[in-house]
């Protein structure tokens, strides 16, 4: 995983409406794309392309899904930084053997159809961190 291999993919914010969320960003400029449900992290998505990466809106379904709690815990704001990486297994697998804590050590089905994976904050300087491989 070399600089030049990976790219920040998006920021995720955990929003309590993405309709309000989205009206801020569209009264900004941006436009909005891509909604969806994703089931197995029990949230709702809405992606904003900012140049060559994205901000990706998270509104929870399910009070105790990562985003409910997130927001119970801490309220709205900045949820995670993601970063594209060409090979998530062989990353998972670099990053495990050289013993950082991560919340998946085998990717999951994420917003689009990308696998993920993510990384605990403890591991990435208190930062939630997530890998993503596009397929």
């Amino acid at each position: 995983m070399s600089g030049k291999s990976v790219r920040i993919d998006h920021l995720g914010v955990a929003v309590t409406s993405l309709e309000e969320a989205r009206k801020f960003y569209e009264d900004l400029g941006l436009t909005a794309e891509g909604g969806e449900e994703v089931p197995e992290q029990k949230v709702r998505v809405l992606f904003l392309p900012v140049g060559e990466s994205r901000i990706e809106l998270l509104e929870s379904t399910n009070p105790d899904g990562p985003i409910g709690r997130f927001l119970a815990k801490k309220g709205p704001g900045l949820h995670h930084i993601s970063l594209e990486v060409a090979d998530l297994d062989g990353a998972l697998e670099r990053l495990a053997e050289k013993g950082y804590d991560l919340i998946h050590d085998r990717p999951v089905e994420g917003a689009g159809g990308a696998r993920v994976a993510f990384v605990h904050p403890r591991s990435a300087s208190g930062v939630l961190l997530e890998l993503v491989e596009h397929r």
